[in-house]
């Protein structure tokens, strides 16, 4: 089972290290001084790609803290 654990645990964190890579930057937040902060774009993140994105590595990021606990338990 340990095997098996470890594995999982090496595999989540590739794909951990490889969604954080694939996001783009967060800006400095330049555009809402012009009012820019509103616009369709902004408001629809979260059902963009993006939004899935940043979902995934929430997810992965809980995963990959489950995994580390469990691990270090020694199960």
């Amino acid at each position: 089972m340990r095997i098996f654990l470890t594995i999982v645990f090496a595999l989540v964190s590739i794909a951990l290290t490889v969604l954080v890579l694939a996001q783009q930057g967060k800006d400095a937040g330049l555009g809402t001084i012009g009012g820019m902060g509103d616009t369709y774009w902004g408001k629809n993140k979260s059902r963009s790609m993006e939004g899935n994105l940043v979902k995934f590595t929430k997810l992965l990021a809980v995963l990959f803290i489950l995994l580390a606990v469990v691990l270090n338990l020694g199960f």
